[in-house]
């Protein structure tokens, strides 16, 4: 997996899911039901307990089309304790050393920024595509605006994000939305898988529809 691969999976399925919960079995339990439903980037913050076991156990079960990585990135050690844990991608809340770790050890990074110096940063130091977080702080106008003086720079938005949101940071040229609250709910807290199952049917259908094809 290269930066190339990953920005060409973002761009062609639309919808990462982030899996951020406290409950290791609760974790898991949602990544299978997303990866089931269709879903096919899965993304597991370091902030839900085992959640290094979990991007494990995802990526041994995902289909050969789904990517699992792990987000809420920070350091040069979180970076190592990914790649032990055969994530695909490392996903970042802000510009830190964990970016050009991650370049150097060869795993593609989405690194968050928000303001223009951040997300040129982020590029610079080598992330694959840059997080728009917090997107709902901005909106699609406000990524419009900061793609101007970017066009080799790969955007996704991050942050209060749900289907009709997706929609118009799509339009105003973002390859991609980053997704918790809205898609994952409390599953990954032990809330119900049923209603998680009902939610990602909806996002997996939107994002086919909204993908690229070859």
């Amino acid at each position: 997996m290269d930066a190339l691969e990953l920005t060409t999976a973002v761009r062609r399925h639309r919808v990462m899911a982030i899996i951020r919960g406290t409950s290791e079995e609760a974790a898991l339990a949602t990544g299978r039901v997303l990866l089931e439903e269709g879903i096919r980037l899965v993304e597991v913050t370091l902030t839900t307990p085992g959640a290094l076991a979990t991007v494990t156990a995802l990526r041994e079960l995902a289909p050969d089309d789904a990517l699992v990585g792990a987000g809420t990135v920070l350091t040069e050690r979180d970076v190592a304790s990914v790649v032990d844990a055969c994530g695909e991608f490392i996903v970042t809340p802000a510009v830190t050393s964990a970016v050009a770790e991650a370049a150097r050890v060869g795993i593609p990074c989405v690194a968050g920024a928000f303001t223009p110096t951040e997300a040129y940063a982020a590029h610079v130091a080598g992330a694959a595509v840059v997080k728009l977080f917090p997107a709902s702080g901005g909106g699609p106008g406000y990524l419009r605006a900061l793609r101007d003086p970017f066009p080799q720079i790969s955007f996704i938005a991050v942050g209060g994000v749900g289907i009709s949101e997706a929609r118009a940071y799509l339009t105003a040229g973002a390859i991609g939305a980053g997704i918790g609250g809205p898609l994952v709910g409390d599953a990954a807290s032990g809330g119900s898988l049923d209603a998680l199952r009902s939610r990602a049917r909806a996002f997996a259908s939107w994002a086919e529809d909204a993908g690229e094809r070859p």
